[in-house]
Protein backbone atom coordinates (compact mmCIF):
# COMPACT_ATOMS: atom_id res chain seq x y z
CA UNK A 1 0.00 0.00 0.00
CA UNK A 2 1.37 3.42 -0.93
CA UNK A 3 2.18 6.22 1.48
CA UNK A 4 -1.13 7.92 0.70
CA UNK A 5 -2.93 5.17 2.65
CA UNK A 6 -2.57 3.78 6.14
CA UNK A 7 -1.57 0.20 6.77
CA UNK A 8 -4.65 -1.92 7.41
CA UNK A 9 -3.42 -3.86 10.40
CA UNK A 10 -6.85 -4.04 11.99
CA UNK A 11 -5.66 -2.05 14.99
CA UNK A 12 -8.39 0.38 15.88
CA UNK A 13 -9.65 0.84 12.32
CA UNK A 14 -13.23 -0.24 13.08
CA UNK A 15 -13.30 2.16 16.00
CA UNK A 16 -11.62 5.24 14.59
CA UNK A 17 -12.95 5.50 11.04
CA UNK A 18 -15.89 7.88 11.29
CA UNK A 19 -16.43 10.08 8.24
CA UNK A 20 -18.09 12.74 10.39
CA UNK A 21 -14.81 13.40 12.25
CA UNK A 22 -13.13 16.68 11.31
CA UNK A 23 -9.52 17.58 12.15
CA UNK A 24 -8.37 21.14 12.83
CA UNK A 25 -4.68 22.01 12.68
CA UNK A 26 -3.82 24.84 15.08
CA UNK A 27 -0.02 24.74 14.68
CA UNK A 28 0.36 28.42 13.81
CA UNK A 29 -2.20 29.65 16.33
CA UNK A 30 -1.12 27.62 19.37
CA UNK A 31 2.55 27.61 18.39
CA UNK A 32 2.44 31.39 18.11
CA UNK A 33 2.06 31.58 21.88
CA UNK A 34 5.72 30.54 22.05
CA UNK A 35 7.12 33.27 19.78
CA UNK A 36 4.63 36.15 19.98
CA UNK A 37 3.15 34.98 16.67
CA UNK A 38 6.25 35.91 14.69
CA UNK A 39 6.26 33.08 12.18
CA UNK A 40 7.62 33.86 8.74
CA UNK A 41 5.32 33.86 5.75
CA UNK A 42 7.29 30.94 4.33
CA UNK A 43 6.63 28.84 7.42
CA UNK A 44 2.93 29.69 7.56
CA UNK A 45 2.60 28.99 3.85
CA UNK A 46 4.35 25.63 4.28
CA UNK A 47 1.93 24.61 7.04
CA UNK A 48 -1.00 25.74 4.89
CA UNK A 49 0.22 23.71 1.93
CA UNK A 50 0.80 20.73 4.23
CA UNK A 51 -2.77 20.88 5.51
CA UNK A 52 -4.09 21.04 1.96
CA UNK A 53 -1.95 18.10 0.83
CA UNK A 54 -2.73 16.05 3.93
CA UNK A 55 -6.49 16.45 3.58
CA UNK A 56 -6.87 18.22 6.93
CA UNK A 57 -10.31 19.79 7.29
CA UNK A 58 -9.49 23.12 8.98
CA UNK A 59 -6.36 25.19 9.58
CA UNK A 60 -6.28 27.84 12.27
CA UNK A 61 -4.03 30.72 11.25
CA UNK A 62 -4.04 32.66 14.50
CA UNK A 63 -5.96 35.08 16.67
CA UNK A 64 -8.40 37.88 16.02
CA UNK A 65 -7.43 39.81 19.11
CA UNK A 66 -7.45 43.49 19.92
CA UNK A 67 -4.79 45.77 18.43
CA UNK A 68 -5.39 48.11 21.35
CA UNK A 69 -4.68 45.50 24.01
CA UNK A 70 -2.03 43.79 21.86
CA UNK A 71 -0.27 46.43 19.72
CA UNK A 72 0.88 45.29 16.30
CA UNK A 73 4.39 46.51 17.10
CA UNK A 74 4.65 43.92 19.90
CA UNK A 75 3.44 40.86 17.97
CA UNK A 76 3.67 39.11 14.66
CA UNK A 77 0.76 39.24 12.19
CA UNK A 78 -0.87 36.04 13.45
CA UNK A 79 -2.00 37.75 16.65
CA UNK A 80 -4.49 39.77 14.61
CA UNK A 81 -4.92 37.94 11.28
CA UNK A 82 -5.71 40.98 9.18
CA UNK A 83 -7.24 40.10 5.86
CA UNK A 84 -4.25 41.29 3.83
CA UNK A 85 -1.94 39.06 5.89
CA UNK A 86 -4.22 36.06 5.44
CA UNK A 87 -4.54 36.54 1.70
CA UNK A 88 -0.81 36.99 1.32
CA UNK A 89 -0.53 33.36 2.41
CA UNK A 90 -3.64 31.68 1.00
CA UNK A 91 -4.86 33.96 -1.78
CA UNK A 92 -8.55 33.18 -2.22
CA UNK A 93 -7.99 29.69 -0.76
CA UNK A 94 -9.45 27.82 -3.70
CA UNK A 95 -9.02 24.48 -1.91
CA UNK A 96 -11.12 22.15 0.23
CA UNK A 97 -9.28 23.31 3.35
CA UNK A 98 -11.35 25.61 5.56
CA UNK A 99 -9.63 28.41 7.44
CA UNK A 100 -10.12 29.41 11.05
CA UNK A 101 -9.25 32.15 13.51
CA UNK A 102 -9.83 32.27 17.24
CA UNK A 103 -10.88 35.26 19.32
CA UNK A 104 -10.52 35.51 23.09
CA UNK A 105 -13.46 36.77 25.11
CA UNK A 106 -12.70 40.26 26.47
CA UNK A 107 -9.56 40.48 24.30
CA UNK A 108 -11.08 40.97 20.85
CA UNK A 109 -12.55 43.98 19.06
CA UNK A 110 -14.67 41.49 17.19
CA UNK A 111 -17.43 43.84 16.11
CA UNK A 112 -15.04 45.78 13.88
CA UNK A 113 -12.08 43.43 13.32
CA UNK A 114 -14.06 40.38 12.21
CA UNK A 115 -15.42 41.26 8.79
CA UNK A 116 -18.60 39.89 7.25
CA UNK A 117 -17.95 36.46 5.75
CA UNK A 118 -18.33 37.67 2.16
CA UNK A 119 -15.37 40.01 2.73
CA UNK A 120 -13.08 37.40 4.31
CA UNK A 121 -11.22 34.24 3.37
CA UNK A 122 -11.99 32.86 6.84
CA UNK A 123 -14.65 30.14 7.20
CA UNK A 124 -14.73 29.46 10.95
CA UNK A 125 -14.57 31.80 13.93
CA UNK A 126 -13.74 30.12 17.22
CA UNK A 127 -14.39 31.85 20.52
CA UNK A 128 -12.20 31.07 23.53
CA UNK A 129 -13.77 31.77 26.89
CA UNK A 130 -13.35 31.14 30.57
CA UNK A 131 -16.49 30.11 32.37
CA UNK A 132 -17.11 33.57 33.87
CA UNK A 133 -16.83 35.18 30.43
CA UNK A 134 -19.64 33.18 28.81
CA UNK A 135 -21.98 36.21 28.53
CA UNK A 136 -19.33 37.96 26.39
CA UNK A 137 -18.66 34.75 24.47
CA UNK A 138 -22.35 34.46 23.62
CA UNK A 139 -22.32 37.95 22.11
CA UNK A 140 -19.25 37.00 20.06
CA UNK A 141 -20.86 33.78 18.85
CA UNK A 142 -24.00 35.62 17.76
CA UNK A 143 -21.93 38.29 16.01
CA UNK A 144 -19.89 35.73 14.03
CA UNK A 145 -22.98 33.66 13.23
CA UNK A 146 -24.84 36.70 11.92
CA UNK A 147 -21.82 37.62 9.79
CA UNK A 148 -22.06 34.24 8.10
CA UNK A 149 -19.33 32.15 9.77
CA UNK A 150 -19.25 28.68 11.19
CA UNK A 151 -18.65 28.98 14.93
CA UNK A 152 -17.19 26.99 17.80
CA UNK A 153 -16.50 27.79 21.43
CA UNK A 154 -13.55 26.61 23.52
CA UNK A 155 -14.37 26.54 27.22
CA UNK A 156 -10.96 26.92 28.81
CA UNK A 157 -9.52 25.70 32.11
CA UNK A 158 -12.48 23.45 32.90
CA UNK A 159 -10.19 21.56 35.30
CA UNK A 160 -10.69 24.51 37.66
CA UNK A 161 -14.48 24.85 37.22
CA UNK A 162 -17.09 23.68 39.70
CA UNK A 163 -19.44 20.99 38.36
CA UNK A 164 -22.58 23.10 38.70
CA UNK A 165 -20.97 26.06 36.95
CA UNK A 166 -19.80 23.88 34.07
CA UNK A 167 -23.22 22.26 33.68
CA UNK A 168 -24.92 25.64 33.55
CA UNK A 169 -22.31 27.06 31.17
CA UNK A 170 -22.72 24.16 28.77
CA UNK A 171 -26.49 24.48 28.90
CA UNK A 172 -26.38 28.18 28.04
CA UNK A 173 -23.88 27.65 25.21
CA UNK A 174 -25.97 24.79 23.80
CA UNK A 175 -28.85 27.22 23.39
CA UNK A 176 -26.72 29.54 21.22
CA UNK A 177 -26.12 29.15 17.46
CA UNK A 178 -22.59 27.80 18.05
CA UNK A 179 -21.82 24.67 16.03
CA UNK A 180 -19.30 22.92 18.31
CA UNK A 181 -18.44 23.11 22.00
CA UNK A 182 -14.85 22.15 22.75
CA UNK A 183 -13.60 20.37 25.84
CA UNK A 184 -10.22 21.97 26.56
CA UNK A 185 -7.53 20.53 28.84
CA UNK A 186 -5.82 23.88 29.23
CA UNK A 187 -3.28 22.80 31.84
CA UNK A 188 -2.67 19.26 30.61
CA UNK A 189 -3.93 18.03 33.97
CA UNK A 190 -6.67 15.57 32.98
CA UNK A 191 -6.40 11.78 32.91
CA UNK A 192 -8.34 9.53 30.57
CA UNK A 193 -11.12 8.76 33.03
CA UNK A 194 -11.78 12.48 33.48
CA UNK A 195 -11.77 13.04 29.71
CA UNK A 196 -14.18 10.11 29.39
CA UNK A 197 -16.61 11.53 31.91
CA UNK A 198 -16.41 15.08 30.59
CA UNK A 199 -16.82 14.04 26.96
CA UNK A 200 -19.96 12.14 27.92
CA UNK A 201 -21.22 15.20 29.77
CA UNK A 202 -20.54 17.48 26.79
CA UNK A 203 -22.14 14.98 24.40
CA UNK A 204 -25.29 14.73 26.48
CA UNK A 205 -25.73 18.49 26.32
CA UNK A 206 -24.67 18.90 22.69
CA UNK A 207 -26.57 16.02 21.13
CA UNK A 208 -29.83 17.33 22.53
CA UNK A 209 -29.27 20.57 20.62
CA UNK A 210 -27.66 19.10 17.49
CA UNK A 211 -24.15 20.36 18.20
CA UNK A 212 -20.78 18.68 17.92
CA UNK A 213 -18.23 18.08 20.70
CA UNK A 214 -14.58 18.95 20.16
CA UNK A 215 -11.39 18.17 22.09
CA UNK A 216 -8.25 20.31 22.54
CA UNK A 217 -5.47 18.88 24.71
CA UNK A 218 -2.08 19.87 26.11
CA UNK A 219 0.81 17.52 26.73
CA UNK A 220 2.05 18.39 30.21
CA UNK A 221 1.74 14.78 31.37
CA UNK A 222 2.39 13.15 27.97
CA UNK A 223 -1.36 12.48 27.67
CA UNK A 224 -2.47 14.87 24.90
CA UNK A 225 -2.66 12.11 22.29
CA UNK A 226 -4.13 9.50 24.64
CA UNK A 227 -6.75 11.94 25.91
CA UNK A 228 -7.69 12.92 22.37
CA UNK A 229 -8.14 9.23 21.53
CA UNK A 230 -10.33 8.79 24.60
CA UNK A 231 -12.55 11.66 23.50
CA UNK A 232 -12.81 10.17 19.99
CA UNK A 233 -13.79 6.77 21.41
CA UNK A 234 -16.53 8.42 23.45
CA UNK A 235 -17.89 10.27 20.41
CA UNK A 236 -16.10 13.61 19.99
CA UNK A 237 -15.99 14.49 16.28
CA UNK A 238 -13.99 17.75 16.20
CA UNK A 239 -10.33 17.22 16.95
CA UNK A 240 -7.52 19.75 17.43
CA UNK A 241 -3.87 18.87 16.82
CA UNK A 242 -0.60 20.53 15.82
CA UNK A 243 2.30 19.43 13.67
CA UNK A 244 4.98 17.84 15.89
CA UNK A 245 2.85 18.96 18.84
CA UNK A 246 4.03 22.57 18.42
CA UNK A 247 2.07 24.68 20.88
CA UNK A 248 2.07 26.59 24.11
CA UNK A 249 4.35 25.11 26.74
CA UNK A 250 4.24 21.33 26.62
CA UNK A 251 2.48 21.50 23.28
CA UNK A 252 -0.56 19.70 21.90
CA UNK A 253 -1.70 16.40 20.46
CA UNK A 254 0.66 15.76 17.51
CA UNK A 255 -1.15 15.87 14.20
CA UNK A 256 0.96 13.07 12.76
CA UNK A 257 -0.07 10.70 15.57
CA UNK A 258 -3.73 11.63 15.26
CA UNK A 259 -3.82 11.17 11.49
CA UNK A 260 -2.19 7.77 11.87
CA UNK A 261 -4.81 6.76 14.42
CA UNK A 262 -7.89 7.82 12.48
CA UNK A 263 -7.44 5.33 9.62
CA UNK A 264 -9.32 7.60 7.24
CA UNK A 265 -8.00 7.35 3.66
CA UNK A 266 -8.82 10.99 2.98
CA UNK A 267 -6.01 11.96 5.35
CA UNK A 268 -2.42 11.60 4.16
CA UNK A 269 0.51 11.26 6.52
CA UNK A 270 3.45 11.82 4.20
CA UNK A 271 3.00 15.60 3.74
CA UNK A 272 2.87 16.04 7.52
CA UNK A 273 6.07 14.06 8.03
CA UNK A 274 7.75 16.20 5.38
CA UNK A 275 6.65 19.35 7.20
CA UNK A 276 7.86 18.00 10.54
CA UNK A 277 11.26 17.20 9.10
CA UNK A 278 11.84 20.28 6.99
CA UNK A 279 9.83 23.05 8.65
CA UNK A 280 8.95 22.37 12.28
CA UNK A 281 11.95 20.57 13.73
CA UNK A 282 14.37 23.34 12.69
CA UNK A 283 12.34 25.68 14.90
CA UNK A 284 13.63 23.84 17.97
CA UNK A 285 16.85 25.85 17.72
CA UNK A 286 14.89 28.98 18.69
CA UNK A 287 11.62 27.69 20.18
CA UNK A 288 11.31 25.25 23.04
CA UNK A 289 8.06 23.34 23.35
CA UNK A 290 7.06 19.83 24.33
CA UNK A 291 7.28 17.64 27.39
CA UNK A 292 9.54 18.93 30.17
CA UNK A 293 9.67 18.24 33.89
CA UNK A 294 8.61 21.80 34.69
CA UNK A 295 5.52 21.50 32.47
CA UNK A 296 4.84 18.10 33.99
CA UNK A 297 4.78 19.65 37.45
CA UNK A 298 2.33 22.42 36.52
CA UNK A 299 0.12 19.77 34.91
CA UNK A 300 0.22 17.58 37.99
CA UNK A 301 -0.69 20.57 40.14
CA UNK A 302 -3.43 21.78 37.75
CA UNK A 303 -1.67 25.11 37.30
CA UNK A 304 -1.32 27.39 34.30
CA UNK A 305 2.07 26.68 32.66
CA UNK A 306 3.24 30.29 32.93
CA UNK A 307 5.51 29.42 35.87
CA UNK A 308 7.18 26.67 33.84
CA UNK A 309 7.47 28.95 30.83
CA UNK A 310 9.22 31.51 33.03
CA UNK A 311 11.50 28.86 34.44
CA UNK A 312 12.51 27.62 30.99
CA UNK A 313 12.86 31.19 29.74
CA UNK A 314 15.68 31.78 32.21
CA UNK A 315 19.14 31.28 30.68
CA UNK A 316 20.28 27.76 31.48
CA UNK A 317 23.35 28.97 33.37
CA UNK A 318 21.10 30.95 35.71
CA UNK A 319 18.29 28.42 36.00
CA UNK A 320 17.57 26.90 39.36
CA UNK A 321 17.32 23.13 39.79
CA UNK A 322 14.08 21.39 38.96
CA UNK A 323 13.82 20.35 42.61
CA UNK A 324 13.93 23.98 43.71
CA UNK A 325 11.33 24.86 41.08
CA UNK A 326 9.15 22.09 42.48
CA UNK A 327 9.54 23.42 46.03
CA UNK A 328 8.63 26.91 44.87
CA UNK A 329 5.46 26.01 42.99
CA UNK A 330 4.36 23.71 45.82
CA UNK A 331 4.35 26.81 48.03
CA UNK A 332 2.12 28.80 45.65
Amino acid sequence: MGDEQHADNGHGSWLTYRPEIKVLDCTIRDGGLMNDHRFTDDLVRAVYQTCVSAGVDYMELGYKNSKVQFPKSDFGPWKHCDEEDLRRIVGDNETDLKLSVIADAEKSDYKTDILPKEQSVIDLVRVATYIHQIPVALEMIHDAHEKGYETTVNVMAVSTVQDNDLEEGLRVLSESPVGTIYLVDSFGSFYSEEIRALTKQYLEVCQASGKQVGIHTHNNQQLAYANTIEAVVQGANRLDATIAGLGRGAGNCPLELLIGFLKNPRYRLRPILDCVENQIMPLRDSMHWGFDLSYMLTGLLNQHPRAAMGYLGTPEKDRESIVKFYDEIMDV
